[in-house]
């Protein structure tokens, strides 16, 4: 990287909001994240963010992909290291053995290491309408292969909201998925066997759950059901809107976990801190 290349880099990110941007996407690894999950998790406004989007695009710190009808964007790695090396470029003096320490500690892959294989999350609740069916949609749609999400309730209510369904669709996640299905389908030995299991609200964490197969590691993410707010269409829609905002950040905090390498106690523990942020 040439000074020219920097001083465009620095630029780019010489506003707080960028850096915000820029930082998510740093933490989001390399399946990068689509633009309203930016949108929702810095709460910034769409046209505010696409400038930054653009801006950072343009210096090259970030790349976009086309994911379905929505296009993804992941932070640069190759030019984040190309930053860095620039600045420790001849440090301390070019001393290895003052150097060494730094360039150990700063300079990085950035790069999350290969998974070992995919995760199995089944997303609970009573009815299996509402904020079960949104945390499936959600996390099918940013784990990107890392993950498979399901959902299911202790008493389904036969179909999903019509609310959600809409929700789902306005953020290009394709509704084909959701059914309203008992938990009993997960609990049988010809199930697929579950790496993490999630109740959304506090009547299905409250009842006795079946014997999941394999163990998973459980959290309660309880959240208020939308499907009980009454109302207009549009104070209905603002709190599926709500409900989903906070699916997504506590999906985002739980996919950037280092899943390999935490302990299942330590695992526990970040989990129950999500559903509880």
């Amino acid at each position: 990287m040439d000074i020219s290349a920097a001083q465009t880099a620095f630029q780019a990110l010489g506003q707080i909001s960028r850096i915000e941007v820029f930082r998510l996407l740093v933490q989001a690894g390399p399946e990068g994240l689509a633009a309203g999950d930016i949108a929702r998790q810095l709460d910034l406004r769409q046209n505010t963010l696409s400038s930054q989007l653009a801006q950072l695009q343009a210096a090259g710190l970030i790349v976009p992909a086309r994911d379905g009808r929505s296009i993804r964007y992941s932070a640069n790695m190759t030019s984040l290291r190309a930053l860095v090396g620039w600045l420790l470029e001849d440090c301390c003096g070019g001393d290895a053995t003052l150097c060494a320490p730094v360039l150990d500690s700063i300079v990085c892959t950035c790069e999350r290491p290969a998974m070992s294989r995919s995760f199995n999350v089944l997303f609970l609740c009573t009815g299996n309408s509402a904020r079960s069916i949104l945390g499936e949609g959600i996390l099918n749609h940013v784990g990107a292969g890392r993950f498979r999400a399901y959902s299911a309730g202790s008493r389904p209510g036969g179909a999903p909201n019509p609310f959600a369904l809409d929700l789902l669709r306005r953020e290009g996640i394709d509704t084909g998925f959701a059914r309203s299905k008992s938990w009993d389908e997960f609990a049988g030995p010809e199930a697929p066997k579950m790496d993490f299991v999630f109740t959304v609200c506090d009547s299905a964490a409250a009842e006795e759950c079946p014997l999941w197969p394999g163990q998973p590691v459980t959290a309660h993410w309880g959240l208020p059901d939308p499907a009980a707010v009454e109302g207009s269409d549009a104070q209905k829609a603002l709190a599926f809107a709500e409900t989903y905002r906070a699916l997504s950040r506590r999906i985002a905090a739980f996919t950037a976990l280092p899943l390999d390498s935490l302990d299942r106690m330590s695992l526990q523990s970040r989990l129950k801190q999500i559903g509880n942020e």
